[in-house]
């Protein structure tokens, strides 16, 4: 097998596991409690407890004209994953609600680990290059048309979905929902990005050549020297930009510190670092 073809159907695998997991989180915890954690999902699931109509369905009568449009508006960038996710979520949901009992009725349990579950699911979704449509493809939607962000778009569609729910459910049910979809959203970063973050440093002091070679000796670390000039005294000094795990930090500065005291020093969070001494690009 192509190693493009062997990313395929790892990228596919990828994507059916997080459906399935996502799947699991809304008939286990999140639909038989009415939390509504935003999102189509939450949207079929106040239609579920409002009509009786099923989730599965009113997913897929809202996801699918939703892609159509976004694919002629967006382009088909969108995928082939986007659709296949889109289907299955809502196939699964209808497949595993029959047999499979909720785990909890306590609904601060099931919205903490409702949200873990489907924030484990679509992190692997979106990990894999899928999504599963609704909110996100709602986002870039109304980005498109009214000018605002993504991150504002997505805020607007799922505070949409959640004041339906505290007008047809009540405002305790809605604060749960609030609790759910702050959790999935911060498990969908460790998925993504994992426990340890990376840390970027930027040094500008006297004695860039004793700490660039600290740096070497210590840390085994690559350094790259930018070209930098102080605004206020016209002097050329080199900067120095160095990329390390977050257990490094503190020997970062320490070293530094010994060296020159009165160095600058900004550290700052990277979601993601990728090459040498990092992640495998080829792998990411």
């Amino acid at each position: 097998m192509s190693s493009k073809r062997f990313r395929f159907v790892i990228e596919y695998f990828g994507v059916f596991v997080g459906v399935i997991l996502t799947a699991l989180a809304l008939v286990l915890f999140l639909i038989p409690n009415k939390i509504v954690t935003g999102g189509v999902s939450g949207l079929a699931t106040v239609v579920f407890h409002t009509t009786g109509f099923p989730v599965g369905l009113t997913m897929l009568a809202i996801s699918i004209p939703l892609f159509i449009f976004g694919v002629k508006e967006l382009g088909i960038k969108l995928g082939a994953k986007t659709l296949f996710g889109i289907i299955l979520l809502a196939v699964s949901i209808e497949y595993l609600r029959p047999i499979v009992e909720p785990l909890t009725t306590d609904p601060f349990l099931a919205s903490l680990y409702g949200g873990i579950l489907a924030g484990v699911g679509t992190g692997i979704v979106f990990k894999s290059g899928g999504t599963m449509g609704g909110s996100d493809l709602a986002a870039q939607l109304l980005r498109k048309f009214t000018g605002v962000s993504s991150g504002q778009g997505l805020f607007i569609v799922d505070a949409f979905v959640i004041t339906t729910a505290a007008i047809l459910f009540n405002i305790e049910l809605a604060l749960f929902g609030l609790i759910g979809l702050f959790v999935t959203s911060k498990v969908i970063d460790v998925v993504q990005d994992g426990f340890h973050y990376t840390k970027a440093a930027i040094i500008i002091s006297d004695n860039p050549e004793q700490v660039t070679q600290k740096i070497f000796d210590d840390l085994e670390r690559g350094v790259t020297i930018l070209n930098g000039q102080g605004a206020y005294s016209g002097k050329e000094r080199d900067v120095i930009l160095v990329v390390v795990n977050q257990s490094e930090v503190t020997r970062l500065k320490t070293l530094v510190r010994d060296i020159d005291k009165d160095a600058f020093v900004i550290i700052s969070n990277v979601n993601e670092a990728l090459g040498e001494g990092f992640k495998n690009l080829s792998k990411s």
